[in-house]
């Protein structure tokens, strides 16, 4: 029996983007700056209490930006016992860089966490969820863990590859996989597309849903989980300055209770990584140990 069966997992990670986002978007009015501002000057707070209350660790993805701007917003969040992992500098997406100027992105934003924080970030966000060909080598370069940027998957966590060749026009060549752990993410456990308002040039997304619908979706998730898997991580994401709206952040207490009463065990993502990586050693050891048994 493997050490770690029937264990659920929860990991509630924060996107701390504050003003950064909207400055990647070209959007500075004194309107919108003020929306992102909410973040560190009022959510952050709120969350940090109420994640206090009920023990539970989280991981924050910080843009270097966020912690130059607002350090001690985000020192505090290190000093409350949460993960600090990385999210860019300045919020552009890795897909939309050169390749020198992503690895510019990832050592400022590593130095940026190094001096607010203290400590050096093992895992890694891309902004928008949007990695570049050349993400993966970058991230193994500088010693990160883990990435959470992808959605091969739901509840199980995954190497990344490495060197794809997608076309259009010939069949996908899938390259090998990596030593780097993928932490799976999904727009469906996300706050912002079902909460934010947000005006674009060409579009609008309406956001502003019923808290108690998206609560029923995510708290669905996980019975899921729980049903058809002995062992699985859910990552929910959210956005302090959309979460931390009072109704949200409400949402958010009665979906931490709920799922502790139901035997989910919250982990920072960090840890989480390490244990999946613990279960895979674990499991590959014993297939070599039976496998050796089996010609003797």
């Amino acid at each position: 029996m493997p050490q770690y069966a029937q264990r659920h997992l929860v990991c509630l990670t924060f996107d701390f983007d504050a003003i950064s986002g909207f400055i990647a978007r070209g959007t500075t009015t004194p309107s919108a700056i003020s929306r992102g501002e909410f973040g560190p000057r009022v959510a952050a707070p709120r969350l940090l209490q109420m994640l206090g209350e009920r023990r539970v660790p989280t991981t924050w993805f910080v843009p270097g930006h966020t912690a130059e701007t607002f350090p001690a917003a985000v020192a505090a969040v290190a000093q409350a016992g949460h993960e600090v992992g990385h999210h860019g500098w300045k919020h552009v997406p890795p897909a939309s860089l050169e390749r020198a100027e992503e690895e510019r992105e990832l050592v400022r934003g590593i130095a940026a966490i190094e001096r607010t924080c203290g400590v050096r970030p093992t895992g890694y966000r891309s902004p928008s969820w949007d990695l570049s060909p050349h993400s993966i080598e970058l991230m193994l370069a500088h010693g990160f863990d883990y990435d959470s940027s992808m959605m091969g998957d739901d509840y199980s966590p995954y190497f990344a590859r490495q060197a794809d060749t997608i076309e259009l026009e010939a069949p996908a060549r899938f390259g090998a996989s990596s030593t780097l752990v993928e932490m799976p993410i999904s727009w469906a456990t996300d706050d912002a597309p079902h909460f934010e308002f947000m005006r674009y040039p060409n579009a609008i997304r309406p956001g502003n849903m019923n808290a108690g619908l998206v609560f029923e979706n995510w708290l669905a998730d996980f019975d899921y989980m729980q049903r058809e898997l002995d062992w699985g991580v859910l990552t929910y994401t959210c956005h302090p300055f959309i979460i931390g709206r009072g109704h949200r952040i409400m949402m958010l207490e009665r979906l931490i209770d709920t799922l502790l009463a139901r035997g989910a065990v919250f982990m920072r993502m960090d840890a989480a990584a390490r244990e999946f990586r613990h279960r895979t050693s674990e499991a590959s050891s014993t297939t070599t140990s039976n496998a050796r048994g089996a010609t003797t």
